[in-house]
């Protein structure tokens, strides 16, 4: 089966500075794949480079190619970056949720992409919702503000958007780093029930949620993606010594 995302001689300057050198990597569909590494590795850019959002950023080169489903997306138009932005989802670090009601949030975005209207609507705010296992909780509060939340419950919502527009992947950017224990175990339980529709890629300085959750694993050190490949070998027997020594918490 041919990769959902390949990445090949992927290179990024900010201005001067080269962030991400000569990156190689395919990710397979419907799969949790998960990039580690410490801080300022380049992972967080790696994952943005995946939906054009570095685009955004002032003084920046990219050289290389992304391709999703075939298509090089840095080949793609302006024009054309709603339809990537609407295929590829991001996840952040700390929820987002527009401060609308539940309700609105969800079905925000199949409004602005003219997918639905009228009763399909709340049939897809009802769907996303049970998606993410939101609708039980939230299904009497549909009209109060999203910004009354709970953390876990606002970035469950977040991915509830993802759902509501038929994103097919998923980038999260330490979606779990603002919760608690109790509330990121949720999350990476709702991660592995979603990986069924969705391939997902996170970014974790949680070595251990990169083991309990992904299914493949990259260890990145100063731009470079040094390994890569499953994740039960990258933990137990990795190739390279510095992801060892990474693993092992010799450094990082």
């Amino acid at each position: 089966m041919s990769p959902k995302i390949t990445v090949e001689k992927l290179n990024l300057w900010y201005g001067d500075f080269q962030a991400l050198l000569d990156v190689n990597l395919e990710i397979r569909e419907k799969a949790i794949t998960a990039l580690i590494g410490s801080s300022g590795c380049g992972k967080s850019t790696l994952l943005r480079c995946l939906d054009r959002m570095n685009d955004r950023i002032e003084d920046v080169r990219i050289e290389g190619s992304v391709r999703i489903d075939g298509e090089d997306i840095y080949r793609m138009k302006k024009a054309d970056l709603p339809r990537l932005r609407k295929k590829v989802g991001m996840v952040f670090q700390r929820p987002n949720p527009f401060p609308l009601s539940v309700y609105k949030n969800v079905a925000f975005g199949p409004k602005v992409h003219h997918m639905a209207g009228g009763a399909e609507i709340d049939e897809i705010v009802e769907r996303s919702l049970r998606a993410v296992h939101l609708w039980d909780e939230l299904k009497d509060r549909l009209n109060e503000s999203a910004l009354g939340l709970s953390l876990e419950q606002k970035q469950r919502l977040c991915i509830a958007r993802l759902v509501a527009v038929k994103s097919e992947v998923l980038l999260m950017d330490e979606p779990c780093s603002a919760l608690d224990p109790v509330a990121t175990l949720r999350i990476e339980e709702l991660m592995r029930r979603l990986k069924s529709d969705f391939t997902i890629v996170i970014v974790t300085h949680n070595m251990q949620q990169a083991a309990r959750v992904s299914e493949e694993t990259g260890f990145m050190l100063l731009g470079e993606l040094l390994e890569f490949g499953r994740t039960t070998d990258i933990f137990t027997a990795p190739r390279d010594k510095r992801t060892e020594d990474y693993i092992t918490g010799r450094f990082g």
